[in-house]
C-alpha cells in the first residue's frame, strides 16, 4: 500500500514540478497575432517567459512553470490562433531557473 501512496505522491508532484520550456513554431506564424495569444495563454496559465518572431518567420517561446502548465502551452501552440497555419513545434525541456518574473513579448 505504502508503494502505491508513494507512486502516486511521486506523479502529482513530478506533474507540478517547476521546469522550463524552449519552443520554436514553424508555419504562418508571423502577421496572424500568434505572440498575442501566445501571451494571454501563457498568462491565463500563470506562466513566465517570452515569446518573439525570429527573423526566418517563426515564432520562439522560451516560458517557466508547472510542467502540466507548460504541457498545455505546448498543446496550444501547436492549434495556434485563427489565421495561423502551424506545421510543426518543437519543445526542448530544461530545468526551472526562475529567469523570468512574468510573461512579455519581446520586440528586440
Amino acid at each position: 500500500m505504502t508503494a502505491a501512496v508513494s507512486f502516486v505522491s511521486w506523479v502529482m508532484s513530478d506533474s507540478s514540478a517547476k521546469v522550463s520550456l524552449y519552443a520554436v513554431v514553424t508555419g504562418r506564424v508571423q502577421g496572424v497575432f500568434f505572440r498575442m495569444f501566445v501571451l494571454r495563454e501563457a498568462q491565463a496559465l500563470k506562466l513566465t517567459g517570452r515569446v518573439k518572431n525570429l527573423p526566418d518567420g517563426r515564432v520562439e517561446v522560451r516560458a517557466e512553470g508547472p510542467k502540466d502548465s507548460l504541457k498545455l502551452l505546448a498543446a496550444r501552440l501547436r492549434q495556434g490562433p485563427r489565421g495561423a497555419l502551424v506545421q510543426d513545434v518543437t519543445v526542448e525541456w530544461g530545468e526551472y531557473l526562475h529567469e523570468f518574473d512574468d510573461f512579455q513579448i519581446d520586440y528586440g
